[in-house]
């Protein structure tokens, strides 16, 4: 190939928009250690600061604060005044930065991606192989990010949207009703619907053992008097039956059989029971999630939860962005009649499905 071979503009255009690339990758980790160091939230109280005054308010080296604060600028995280040297944190960016029940909050996004791209080594040599990566084989980061991530999601809609659009279902819960949340990890959406609903009992199961820890640890501080309890199993094979809701947030595709483990909740879920299945959003079609959200979740399926998927029996790997046709193909498979998609919101498609 020669030079009169190929567009030199298009060329350089590519480039540096490569590099604008690494500059967002190694924001991920600027995102992370701002959270993690209190940046931020002294941002977020002192208004216009210097990277002298940063340094002293959260006890770090001046040379670090000076650092983070221009690459931040240079990102347009954080504002930059000349004729003062200072750098502001613009309200509506510190509502996403630092608020931990707004359904903005980024940085657990931010710590699952690191905690992601820690593990890119394992996972390359898991492709080579055609193997996985579990989720047991994961750093922490995974893991608390995760539920950082999802956790202020689910709080601002579980209870006041997706659960009211499932039929009959808010009554059921208010009645008394038994629900098990299957692959719950820390236990973040049982807790939520167990303190919503006083008179309901909920079991939470993951086969992560030292996730089901921390959600116990967790249900005895919300102090739900035993009617959150939870369980190391996996979603083939979690206790109980008769179940008047089965809920599933952002697992089934992670799953290595998800037909075995959708075979599963039809034994376990009473005769007119409800499934609920929270999934990441997306379209059916390639073209319907080339877009910032979709880019994400291609990028998470690739490297995170493709190889979860792969790490197990069967390794069907439906990939992050599956798409209702293939959740439905799925449940069907399993014996259940009815699915419909219940409700969305910008991050994830709620599926009620039925016998």
């Amino acid at each position: 190939m020669t030079s009169t071979d190929f567009d030199t503009d298009k060329l350089m255009a590519f480039v540096f928009r490569a590099v604008d690339e690494v500059g967002a990758t190694l924001n991920c980790a600027l995102v992370v250690m701002g959270d993690r160091l209190g940046y931020y939230r002294f941002l977020a109280e002192a208004g216009p600061t210097t990277a002298a005054e940063l340094a002293r308010g959260t006890g770090t080296g001046e040379p670090y604060a000076r650092e983070w604060l221009s690459a931040q600028a240079a990102g347009g995280f954080v504002e930059y005044d000349t004729s003062s040297g200072r750098f502001t944190l613009p309200a509506e960016y510190a509502v996403a930065l630092t608020d931990e029940n707004s359904p903005a909050f980024l940085p657990g996004f931010f710590q699952i991606a690191i905690g992601t791209v820690s593990d890119t080594t394992a996972v390359m040599a898991a492709a080579r192989g055609v193997g996985g990566v579990g989720w047991h084989e994961r750093n922490g980061d995974v893991h608390s990010g995760c539920e950082r991530f999802f956790r202020p999601g689910y709080a601002a809609n579980l209870v006041d949207g997706w659960l009211p659009a499932l039929d009959g279902v808010v009554d059921k819960l208010r009645a008394g009703a038994r629900v098990a949340d299957v692959g719950c990890g820390h236990g973040a959406s049982t807790i939520l619907m167990a303190q919503a609903f006083p008179t309901s009992t909920f079991t939470g199961s993951d086969y992560h053992e030292a996730s089901i820890a921390t959600a116990r640890r967790r249900a005895a501080d919300a102090a739900l008097d035993g009617r959150a309890t939870f369980e190391v199993a996996p979603a083939t094979g979690f206790a109980g039956s008769g179940y008047d809701l089965v809920t599933m947030f952002d697992c089934l595709h992670d799953m290595g059989d998800p037909v075995g483990a959708a075979r599963h909740v039809r034994a376990a879920i009473a005769p007119d029971g409800t499934w609920m299945i929270v999934e990441p959003a997306a379209g059916d079609r390639v073209e319907d999630n080339l877009n910032p959200v979709g880019r994400a979740y291609y990028g998470f399926s690739t490297l995170l939860c493709t190889p979860a998927s792969l790490s197990q029996p069967v390794g069907a790997a439906l990939g992050t962005q599956a798409g209702p046709a293939r959740i439905r193909a799925v449940v069907e498979e399993a014996g259940f009649t009815r699915f419909r998609l219940a409700a969305q919101t910008p991050f994830n498609n709620v599926y009620e499905v039925r016998v």
